[in-house]
């Protein structure tokens, strides 16, 4: 494909990928000793997931690994994300590893390196062991220990061939979906209540990172998602709605790791110790300096006052004029360089240098003659990565970009009906096609590559 304009020039060992998570695309639920995560239980409980559908093959990863390996190598990255599934390493959440489990990910990792792509395990993608969230899950400080003997596992057996780890994937959008609202697993509707989840998440974030050290890893960071968050006006009460959603989103998860401290929360009522959550020595735990930031990006927000019924003390409205992905997303690509901006201006030195660990888009893709026209898919990445572009022209110090996602997934509630993939999957048949989407990224980064 050559009807588009090349993309503005990247730093030569700039990663250039795409991402996954396990429950979205392994299947294999039970195999080879594989425990059950909150994922399994929570698509069983019925009307969670649209048309209760499950992932319990999704995209057949599990065996087809090599299959996806080798899309990856003809596409042409550099970097893969993946995650572990915790509940193959161990079943229950604690106790000795699963040895094939661990090779499991071994021969992955392998066959990666084998092709030249970096490796870039997460080894927390919202699949929680079950057995943990039956002892109230992130809701009990002791899941974070948990996490970091989990972490140490992994590590032993992979930190020589790894050298970039991510500890947690979004932990914002899990305590809000999964113990917030209930839409995710683990389905608790907990509203304010969840707030302690916050923490945890964090300390055994900081806990991993300890671990990982102490087995070798050499570059460790977390992935957190971020959004602009824009006033309906500029009346008061809009700008106070709109510091409280930055509080929740952005602040809560990047604060306490950049700068050792909560920020305020008062509006969500509770205190700098999160209502006794915090203990002495947890905030310099999960302060652990950083070798990277994960920054997953899909839109901005915007909110205004709440009303009386909202419970919260905001409210989202809708951003008009500008395009929507089929997830009804708004499509804004310079609120990438907007949050990246914004996060270097609020960090300054304090701020490590800047992955995109998630960026992409839904598109109601369809499978004629063999082929996958998908040119909003092809505006939606080229739009960002331009954005990307003018952010790291601004002085953004931003080390790669990995795109949403490889596969046509399990798009957790909503089932297989999002589409996010570069490469179609027929859910019937397992048959991959990779998309236009796919042909424009790799001769977009052929001719990248060919500059250095």
């Amino acid at each position: 494909m050559t009807d588009y304009t090349p993309l503005p020039s990247f730093p030569a060992g700039f990663h250039w990928g795409t991402s996954t998570s396990a429950y979205q695309i392994e299947g294999a639920p039970s195999e080879d000793g594989k425990g059950v995560s909150i994922w399994d239980t929570f698509v069983r409980r019925p009307g969670a997931v649209r048309d209760d559908q499950t992932g319990d093959v999704a995209c057949d990863h599990y065996h087809r690994s090599a299959e996806d390996v080798a899309l990856m190598a003809e596409l042409g990255v550099n970097a893969y994300r993946f995650s572990v599934a915790w509940t193959r390493i161990q079943p229950d959440g604690e106790g000795p590893a699963n040895p094939a489990g661990l090779a499991y990910y071994e021969r992955l990792v392998d066959s990666l390196l084998e092709k030249g792509i970096t490796p870039f395990p997460t080894l927390f993608h919202w699949d929680l062991p079950q057995a943990l969230e039956d002892r109230d899950g992130w809701l009990d400080r002791d899941t974070a220990y948990r996490f970091a003997e989990y972490a140490a596992l992994l590590a032993d057996r992979l930190a020589g061939r790894v050298e970039h780890w991510i500890t947690l994937n979004e932990p914002f959008i899990h305590l809000a979906y999964g113990y917030a609202f209930g839409i995710h697993a683990p389905g608790r509707a907990l509203m304010t209540d969840a707030i302690p989840v916050a923490h945890h998440q964090l300390l055994a974030h900081g806990l991993a990172v300890s671990a990982l050290r102490a087995a070798g890893a050499r570059k460790v960071m977390i992935a957190n998602n971020c959004t602009p968050v824009w006033p309906a006006s500029r009346a008061p009460e809009d700008i106070k709605a709109a510091e409280a959603y930055d509080t929740l989103h952005n602040r809560l998860f990047n604060d306490p790791i950049l700068l050792g401290t909560y920020p305020d929360l008062s509006a969500y009522g509770t205190g700098p110790d999160l209502n006794g959550t915090v203990r002495d020595g947890d905030l310099a735990t999960i302060a652990a300096p950083l070798d990277g930031l994960g920054i997953n990006y899909y839109n901005p927000t915007r909110v205004a006052a709440p009303g009386p019924e909202h419970g919260l003390p905001f409210q989202d409205l809708p951003i008009e004029g500008v395009p929507r992905t089929a997830f009804d997303w708004p499509v804004v690509p310079d609120g990438l360089r907007e949050v990246l901006v914004g996060l270097a201006d609020r960090y300054g030195a304090a701020l490590p240098p800047i992955y995109i660990t998630e960026n992409g888009t839904s598109v109601d893709d369809k499978l004629v003659a063999g082929r996958v026209a998908d040119p909003d898919r092809i505006a939606y990445l080229d739009g960002h990565i331009r954005a990307l572009s003018e952010a790291m022209a601004a002085g953004v110090d931003v080390r790669g970009y990995l795109t949403w996602t490889l596969l046509d997934n399990f798009e957790w509630a909503e089932g297989f009906h999002q589409r996010f993939g570069l490469v179609h999957v027929d859910h019937q048949t397992q048959t991959r096609t990779p998309k236009d989407s796919y042909y424009w990224l790799r001769d977009r980064l052929s001719e990248l590559a060919a500059e250095h």
